[in-house]
């Protein structure tokens, strides 16, 4: 019975001419070639939209500073940063908070025949590092080696670049490794490049007890509260896509011309690394490592990280609901 009012009362509503109740509509801030992208054209192709009664407006940006922008001026509702940029801004009074999309990090990666072996060896080598001096795996990588002893930045050779950029030179051969972003890694890994370390193997060893989502769906907790079915129907959408994409390599050939991979062996990886990436752990699991995490980086980061907060701020985490 209930499945036949759904389906007579829309009917009727139109013969009366009375309007159907209106999706509701979420606008996201995504970045063109990131993999939300990919996450979203799974969405659409499976439905996912609209089985979650969600209008999905997507503004795509050049960077993830422009989804920045994006979110402060308040032209987007939703987009992906990391709880370390959503903690500091709630320092400076924008209340915004963070609900983990992927654990996916980035990795040191030599050419297959290097004869570096381990992250000690290093010392007195030419290192890539995609990003900047406050890339967050740059300095836990840091951290993890000062513990043995090594200072990279003084005790290797460290050139900075763009993702992109770095990824190119490391094919090249003008560098003895790099360390770059997972998506970036994956390309190299698929054209013969080894996993010196991953940055999520080195974790444990700075305090964290599993696998921490970096990266997240950032958005403001006011229009969260004041959306919150539509935000459980968003998150238990994007659930739905992630699992699809565990489950079906269909799925990523659907995708693949989003992803940018030039063969099967690059698809390959990157689907396998994406899907290592998705979070599997509660958000108060998540969050206890990220405030370790958060402490280790204000740390070696000082203020030109984190802000004037020492520790993470409370309220940085979403938490969708009990036992999540």
């Amino acid at each position: 019975m209930r499945v036949l009012a759904r389906t007579i009362v829309p009917a009727m509503m139109l013969a009366l001419g009375m309007p159907a109740q209106a999706a509701d509509t979420i606008r996201l801030a995504v970045q063109k070639t990131g993999t939300f992208s990919w996450e979203l054209a799974t969405i659409r192709e499976a439905g996912l939209d609209k089985e979650a009664d969600l209008s999905l407006e997507v503004t795509e940006l050049a960077s993830p500073e422009a989804g920045k922008i994006a979110m402060r001026a308040g032209n987007a509702d939703i987009m992906l940063s990391d709880w370390l940029w959503v903690s500091r801004e709630r320092t400076l009074g924008a209340k915004l908070t963070f609900y983990p999309y992927s654990s996916a990090l980035g990795a040191v990666m030599v050419p297959a025949s290097s004869p570096i072996k381990t992250l000690a060896d290093l010392k007195g080598r030419k290192l890539g590092v995609g990003g900047g001096p406050i890339d967050k795996s740059w300095l836990l990588l840091q951290a993890r080696m000062k513990q043995d002893g090594l200072d990279l930045k003084s005790d290797a050779t460290i050139v900075y670049g763009a993702p992109p950029l770095i990824a190119a030179k490391a094919l090249d051969g003008e560098m003895d490794a790099s360390l770059n972003f997972w998506n970036f890694c994956a390309q190299l890994e698929a054209k013969g490049f080894r996993r010196l370390a991953g940055i999520e193997e080195i974790l444990p060893k700075l305090g964290a007890k599993g696998a921490v989502s970096a990266v997240g769906y950032v958005f403001d907790e006011g229009w969260a509260a004041s959306h919150r079915d539509a935000v459980a129907r968003f998150i238990a959408m994007t659930r739905k896509a992630k699992q699809l994409l565990v489950t079906s390599d269909a799925a990523w050939d659907k995708i693949a011309p989003l992803t940018g991979a030039t063969d099967p062996a690059m698809l390959k990886t990157y689907r396998d690394r994406y899907r290592d990436g998705i979070p599997r752990r509660s958000i108060n699991d998540e969050e206890a490592d990220a405030r370790v995490l958060y402490r280790v980086l204000a740390e070696i980061g000082s203020r030109d990280l984190v802000g004037p907060a020492a520790e993470l701020d409370p309220g940085t985490f979403y938490h969708a609901g009990p036992g999540d």
